[in-house]
């Protein structure tokens, strides 16, 4: 039996610990990828802290942003442009759909599909085991679609893409055009923030104003394209934030406001919208409540969860045909060996860093 290491939460609120875990023997057109790099995000720690739902049960390898490269393949397959998969080529996937219940095969929208798997939450004491980016190997059932990854795009950028950039894209997808007389606000500076600032900003919009915390990430803010960042630690008062936002848009609030940090921020994001506006709401977690008669007139709010395919492939592609423009590799911040695993968990939960990267 052939293992790898793997780091593992064994008990919540605890250190994980660096594991073997079995490599599994490979069902028809399924892959072993052997991991570069993964990233790390904000639901990787809130798992970490506690379970995320009934499924969550332990022990689990965490880690939902992987890229490798592809050690081994069962049968044939093909990326999702039609181009032959072999051994050696890096790669990211997409997440499991059943592809055959009314949200994949009807309206269209598998990021709903009720039979819908992902990774990070996934026993490593069963097959396949190996179902978390945070290990040597990774396993990937046959029915993700393989997106491969150009020279241009840093590992670490790739497995970014794998959650929080394609989340981006998708949001940006249902959102529609960003007109050239718009300003969009966004709330949050994490690393969904930062990278919508850039779409925002290469999509043409007039202004891109961040509302964010702590200082180090709005610096790598600036830097992705934005006219104007308020630091939340320093401006406590919603109102002098509302108006911060109403000097910028002579009176009238934001065309299009993005929340990425936190459903607690929906409240005051509404605020800061103009009568007509769009909302669109991507950050997850947490809960509010919403005064129907303060909502924006004639105003859509839209949701996003994760991503489809297509925005794996929107994400990389953006990565390597704007590099030139947008420092990409700013927002992965420190890197970290896996037996680190711990360190970067706790940079991750107290926002000393933008994103953490383990790397292979």
């Amino acid at each position: 039996m052939e293992t790898c290491n793997a780091a593992v939460i064994t008990e919540h609120n605890k250190p994980l610990t660096i594991q073997k875990v079995q490599i599994p023997n490979l069902d028809p057109g399924s892959l072993l990828i052997k991991i570069t790099a993964s990233t790390l995000c904000g639901t990787d720690v809130h798992r970490w802290h506690g379970p995320l739902g009934d499924k969550d049960t332990l022990p689990i390898v965490t880690g939902h942003e992987p890229c490798g490269t592809v050690q081994d393949i069962a049968g044939d397959r093909t990326d999702i442009l039609g181009n032959p998969v072999k051994r050696g080529d890096r790669v990211v996937w997409s997440y499991v759909a059943c592809g055959s219940c009314y949200y994949c095969a009807v309206a269209c929208q598998p990021c709903i599909c009720r039979g819908r798997a992902s990774w990070g939450h996934n026993r490593s004491d069963q097959h396949p085991y190996l179902l978390g980016s945070c290990a040597e190997y990774m396993y990937v059932p046959k029915e993700c679609l393989i997106i491969k990854v150009p020279d241009e795009v840093t590992s670490a950028s790739a497995a970014a893409s794998a959650c929080a950039y394609r989340t981006v894209m998708h949001g940006y997808d249902r959102l529609g055009a960003i007109k050239s007389h718009e300003t969009v606000v966004i709330q949050g500076s994490g690393p969904l923030g930062n990278f919508a600032t850039a779409v925002a900003k290469d999509h043409g919009a007039k202004k891109v104003l961040v509302i964010g915390a702590p200082a180090n990430r709005l610096e790598v803010t600036k830097k992705m394209g934005a006219d104007a960042v308020l630091n939340l630690e320093e401006v406590t008062d919603e109102k002098q934030r509302r108006q911060w936002v109403k000097d910028y848009t002579d009176g009238r609030g934001a065309d299009v406001v993005i929340q990425v940090a936190n459903n607690m921020a929906v409240p005051e994001g509404l605020t800061l919208l103009r009568d007509g506006g769009r909302y669109l709401n991507i950050g997850a977690g947490g809960k509010a409540n919403v005064a129907v008669e303060k909502i924006p007139q004639e105003m859509l709010f839209i949701t996003v969860r994760s991503g489809e395919p297509r925005h794996w492939l929107q994400a990389i592609d953006f990565l390597a045909s704007r590099r030139q423009t947008f420092p990409f590799e700013e927002m992965i911040s420190k890197s970290y060996k896996l037996e680190q695993i711990n360190e970067a968990m706790t940079a991750m939960a107290n926002y000393s860093v933008v994103k953490a990267v383990i790397n292979f």
